[in-house]
């Protein structure tokens, strides 16, 4: 495994490479979530990148940039056991500029986690853009819990014709439900447990759709039932093009949760 720092370097080494590369682009503190993917880009690719880089510019000004967990150390043990190729680990300077040229998500970037979190987005599209073009890869790999966020990237892959396949990958969870995330080690015991509501709350969702339940109001108003003692920031039911739909269209909905535990905020959600 090689680990990389420069753009000189990644693109010198990509004029060389001639099979399959896959591309796991992540902010690092790896955990088994980050492994599936880089595992299913390992079974399937001749070549496997892996970016670590904490990006600045999907940070809201009230967020705080500097306590997103940083392991440099344990991700680059993890990515040598997974038998990742290349880890490329830039700098802030190294990816940003003073640019003109910017990516402006589209309009179903302002909805949902995009309402609370204006132009975050445009950040994640803007760097994804940027690794995309640098690592040129034939399969990318995003998991199903950012579940807007694939939708966002899937569109930008088709409206500016790149030659890349986006692989959605299932969402990774604990034994007890709680999918993971590198937001969980901000939980005390009390929130930790408290958390594994929304989890309970998405499957038995689930289970009443899966007897027959479609109106989008009913299996809400059930969600909040087995949520209500926890701060819920949203509870959304959309299409794959995260439209609000009234109906349950089986394989075509998503039932997305949001919810605040003090500082931490975790999502979670399901795809019928």
């Amino acid at each position: 495994m090689q680990v990389l720092k420069t753009i000189e370097e990644l693109q010198e080494i990509r004029k060389n490479i001639n099979g399959t590369v896959g591309f796991v682009p992540t902010m690092g503190a790896l955990h088994n979530g980050h492994i599936s993917l880089i595992k299913k880009a390992r079974e399937a690719n001749d070549i496997v990148v892996v970016s670590i880089f904490v990006n600045p510019t999907q940070f809201l000004p009230t967020e705080d940039l500097a306590a997103y967990p940083r392991k440099d150390e344990a991700d680059k043990r993890i990515c040598q056991m997974c038998k990742v190729d290349y880890v490329f680990m830039p700098e802030i300077s190294t990816m940003y500029s003073n640019e003109e040229v910017l990516v402006k998500a589209p309009n179903k970037s302002y909805i949902l986690e995009g309402k609370t979190r204006p132009g975050h987005f445009d950040g994640v599209l803007r760097v994804v853009l940027k690794l995309f073009n640098l690592v040129q890869p034939t399969n990318a790999y995003f998991g199903k819990k950012d579940a807007q966020q694939l939708s966002l990237i899937m569109q930008m892959v088709k409206d500016l014709f790149l030659p890349i396949n986006i692989v959605p990958c299932e969402i990774i969870r604990e034994d007890d439900g709680l999918a993971l995330s590198s937001r969980n080690i901000y939980l005390d015991s009390i929130q930790r447990v408290d958390a594994l509501l929304i989890s309970k709350a998405l499957y038995m969702a689930g289970s009443l759709i899966s007897k027959g339940e479609r109106d989008v109001n009913i299996v809400k108003a059930k969600i909040y039932e087995v949520m209500q003692t926890l701060n819920i920031e949203y509870v959304a039911i959309v299409d794959r093009e995260f439209n609000e739909i009234k109906t349950i269209e089986p394989k075509n909905t998503i039932i997305l949760v949001v919810a605040r535990f003090g500082n931490t905020r975790l999502l979670d959600n399901i795809w019928l």
